[in-house]
């Protein structure tokens, strides 16, 4: 198993280049297309160079495209989301470079038709294609109209080099053309699918689950773009992927009712992909390849001290399947009051009352460290427990890219915007999620005003709404919450105050895990002795970086001074100037950005 999940590492040492020189060679003009992709082994090589030059890092993953998203605080924003600052001039990303790859390959594929059989040739054209919507799908996400290249480009291509944009409809009308084709003769043989990190039909229809959801809600919800009518047919073909990949993939939640304090968890912290659940990942090994994340997330000073905001905690079920936000007093229940007897992904997700790590090679409670969270809600989800990690690139947990559970909310969400979710659709999907993670699975009697005010009232259909609560909670730093802000059109959302714990008076010091040692207290001047008050972080009220939403008391308040706006150009990327410069055609600059 570990031998073939390092398929590609073993491929790239084994040739007489790097995978990346490799992928490199044909579009520099250099050399002859009679070089390569004369032999099976060629075109192997040349797709595992896509696994390692496209795949999306581990902090891609793991952070990066939730820190700026409406439930994580963070010690700094981007420039992008703060004020009205940002313009065509500091835009990047209109780069080619990775399609002018995948179309190399695909223009070159059929040199090798006669020397491998029909099946093993369409696999191939499908994975060169998935990887081509993949490329269109991120720019269609960043900047809407793109100009559609199916082919290789050479420099005397001048009318296709220097063409306008293409509208959203025939650029993703052109990637739900390819990923139907990678759904469809993709490989599902054993040796595409037991290490969990190659593609194969199981991947391809998981990924077309995902862009056919994206596309189909942000059809609906940006009734800007007057493309309501399409919306209808891409949810159809979220749930056509989605419940084939259901119906009949190898793929099921891992779920035991005596681990499910823990079995959430594992599925990012285990050094082996769990192939059971995990469809695509990414994988690690103990000194083969490894990471930072533990550093990062457990760093005051490597790490952005990303953490949970309490609105959205408030959102984690009680494990009967009552609303935390039904229990009379939960807006003013202390850090340990709001854990018990809660959905068991939320001490799963950020440090909770009863978290343990090894501390010096000690295991022993661990409280948050208010140097690194700035809510009190810190995030560990993906960290190990074991501060041997915290300063090295040490860290070999693999990391899912798919799960089975994101499957499965596409399903019922694609389903819920189509208004066909039922008792049936629950009971296989948000049922079985809720219950492993040791919540009741009854369907609510009606829609949860909280969560209905959380999303602006912008629905109250109970299905749609919790849908996105199971996901919120389910997917929580996994990468996707940035994008579901934008298609469900929630911007405004980004630029709330960020809230953390309660807190019941100012000055007093607070032991959050009952271990006998005070971890914060909220003040307005640290005393002068605070460094030899053993375990106490004196957090400073001034106003511009915290603040109690009472003044002497309340929720912790953090970030005013970000100065975090949404407009709603900021939905889509401005098209660099350098690249409207080089190209007049590009224009009109998208809605907003002239």
């Amino acid at each position: 198993m570990k031998t073939k999940k390092y398929i590609v590492m073993a491929l790239c040492a084994f040739s007489l280049m790097s995978c990346e020189d490799f992928l490199n060679c044909e579009p520099q003009n250099e050399v002859s297309s009679d070089a390569f992709m004369t032999s099976e082994g060629d075109v192997k090589l040349y797709l595992n160079g896509f696994l390692q030059n496209f795949l999306p890092s581990e902090e891609d993953i793991a952070w990066a495209g939730d820190q700026y998203a409406d439930y994580c605080a963070t010690r700094s924003s981007t420039t992008f989301l703060k004020g009205d600052t940002w313009d065509a001039s500091q835009q990047g990303g209109w780069s080619w470079e990775d399609l002018r790859q995948v179309n190399y390959f695909l223009d070159n594929l059929p040199s090798v038709k006669d020397k491998v059989s029909e099946a093993a040739y369409l696999h191939y054209e499908g994975v060169g294609r998935f990887w081509r919507a993949y490329f269109y799908y991120n720019m269609v996400k960043t900047f809407g109209d793109v100009p559609w290249y199916d082919h290789e480009l050479d420099v005397s291509d001048t009318d296709e080099l220097y063409k306008g944009r293409d509208s959203r409809e025939t650029v993703m009308n052109h990637v739900l053309d390819d990923l139907n084709f990678a759904c469809t003769y993709c490989s599902t043989d054993k040796s595409e699918v037991e290490s969990g990190t190659l593609v194969n039909r199981w991947v391809a229809l998981a990924f077309k689950s995902r862009v056919c959801l994206f596309e189909g809600t942000y059809r609906k919800y940006h009734t800007e773009l007057n493309l309501q009518a399409s919306a209808e047919g891409f949810l159809r073909e979220a749930v056509t992927a989605a419940d084939d990949l259901m119906q009949n993939g190898p793929f099921s939640l891992v779920s035991n009712p005596a681990d499910v304090k823990t079995q959430y968890r594992d599925l990012f912290t285990a050094e082996e992909l769990n192939t059971q659940e995990v469809i695509w990942g990414i994988a690690y090994q103990t000194d083969v390849r490894m990471h930072d994340i533990t550093w990062k997330i457990f760093s005051g000073s490597y790490g952005s001290n990303w953490s949970l905001v309490r609105p959205f905690v408030n959102m984690y079920l009680m494990r009967d399947g009552s609303r935390f936000t039904d229990k009379p007093g939960y807006e003013t229940m202390s850090y340990n009051e709001e854990f018990q007897d809660r959905d068991c992904r939320l001490a799963q997700t950020v440090i909770g009352p009863d978290y343990e790590r090894k501390i010096s090679g000690t295991l022993q409670p661990d409280a948050p460290n208010f140097a690194i969270t700035s809510t009190g809600y810190m995030m560990m989800k993906w960290a190990l427990d074991d501060d041997v990690h915290v300063g090295k690139a040490t860290s070999n947990n693999s990391i899912p890219i798919f799960r089975y559970a994101e499957v499965l909310l596409n399903y019922a969400e694609a389903k819920a915007e189509l208004g066909e979710c039922d008792e049936t659709v629950w009971n296989a999907t948000i049922k079985l999620l809720r219950e492993r993670a040791g919540v009741s699975g009854d369907i609510p009697a009606s829609y949860d005003p909280y969560v209905a005010a959380y999303y602006e009232n912008q629905t109250t259909d109970k299905w749609i709404l919790e849908v996105r609560r199971e996901r919120g909670i389910e997917l929580a730093f996994e990468g996707l919450r940035y994008d579901d802000i934008m298609r469900w059109k929630l911007g405004k959302l980004i630029e709330r105050t960020w809230q953390g714990i309660y807190i019941a008076k100012k000055g007093q010091t607070y032991d959050l895990n009952g271990d006998g040692i005070y971890d914060v207290a909220y003040v307005d001047k640290a005393p002068a002795d605070a460094d030899k008050v053993k375990g106490v972080d004196y957090v400073v009220l001034d106003g511009d970086n915290y603040r109690l939403s009472e003044g002497d008391h309340g929720y912790v308040e953090y970030g005013m001074s970000q100065n975090r706006t949404w407009l709603d150009k900021k939905y889509l990327r401005p098209v660099p100037l350098d690249d409207i410069q080089i190209n007049p055609a590009l224009l009109p600059q998208n809605p907003g950005w002239d």
